[in-house]
């Protein structure tokens, strides 16, 4: 397939065999970077607009899937060859039709004021497969993103967007199984402003960047692993702990940088506050990275702000 646009990171694609596969990372020149996320399955959940029946696949099973069928696309992610890509679908791009199958997408982007092209609605709903319980993904791209985070917690403040309820943090709280507790989780995420309901919809406010910042993004590649550490630092730059990665550049510490490919920890820690994080150290070039999220659920990895805990 011919780009026209390049891929980022919340754009969804399908292969030949029509599975469907979440684009997770920004460096993919020679082939696509993405997890699998739905397989067509004739007893499956999910319906598509053509009537296909389709499932959703966790972490684990999507690595094994490949692993049988597909083991040419496995990698650190999978790697979709772009000669077996059968359609890219872009959040920016399919908004209209988004918005026709779901209101509730215009009128949060509506009260965040948000202009064409600047989000977009990712996941299942981007697929056409979303069911009575599907959440609101919407993705914002750059510098937009900051401005919907503000007028995100205007809203909430007005009563034009619902804040989340106890029942519903908790539910949060144990989707994301962090290994941090509940009280220190909550007061992290409550001043993220990334969340929100409307009409009775959760919904999450995703960051990603735009077209003009890809080349500068890291590379998704694995370096030299040099083993676990606990590291504190303080944060000097915060314009992309929301990416994903999320990136925190350290002054102070043993590591350089601080990443997370965990949205636990995106927009953890702010700029000129001391951060702690556990993690497994590699090397990349000159520099040390510590990593967070080198499994699925962080099992014994965190990252906290010893200044909001402090406070």
């Amino acid at each position: 397939m011919r780009l026209s646009l390049p891929l980022r990171i919340r754009d969804f694609l399908l292969d030949l065999d029509r599975w469907i596969y979440a684009v997770a990372a920004y460096d993919n020149e020679e082939r696509a970077g993405c997890l699998l996320r739905y397989v067509p399955d004739s007893a499956g959940d999910r319906v598509d607009s053509a009537g296909r029946r389709y499932r959703k696949v966790g972490f684990e099973e999507g690595y094994e899937l490949l692993r049988d069928n597909k083991p040419e696309f496995l990698d650190l992610l999978h790697r979709v060859p772009y000669d077996q890509v059968s359609r890219i679908l872009k959040p920016e791009l399919e908004c209209k039709r988004v918005e026709r199958e779901e209101p509730r997408v215009k009128a949060i982007a509506d009260h965040l004021a948000l202009g064409p092209g600047t989000y977009g609605c990712s996941g299942s709903r981007l697929c056409g497969l979303a069911n009575a319980q599907s959440d609101i993904d919407l993705v914002v791209y750059g510098p937009a993103w900051f401005t919907a985070q503000q007028h995100l917690q205007q809203a909430i403040a007005e009563g034009r967007i619902q804040d989340l309820d106890e029942k519903l943090w908790q539910r949060v709280y144990a989707k994301r199984n962090p290994s941090i507790s509940y009280p220190i989780f909550r007061v992290h995420e409550e001043r993220k402003w990334n969340r929100g309901r409307i009409g009775g919809t959760y919904f999450d406010l995703l960051y990603a960047r735009s077209y003009d910042d890809l080349a500068t993004a890291l590379p998704s590649g694995k370096g030299a692993v040099l083993g676990k550490e606990t590291v504190e630092g303080v944060v000097t730059d915060d314009r992309l702990a929301f990416d994903a990665p999320a990136i925190y550049p350290l002054e102070g510490a043993t590591v350089d940088k601080v990443l997370s490919f965990t949205h636990t920890y995106t927009g953890q820690v702010r700029a000129g506050e001391t951060l702690r994080a556990k993690g497994m150290v590699e090397q990349h070039g000159d520099e040390r990275w510590l990593v967070v999220g080198t499994t699925r659920e962080a099992k014994g990895e965190y990252i906290i702000s010893l200044t909001l805990l402090e406070a």
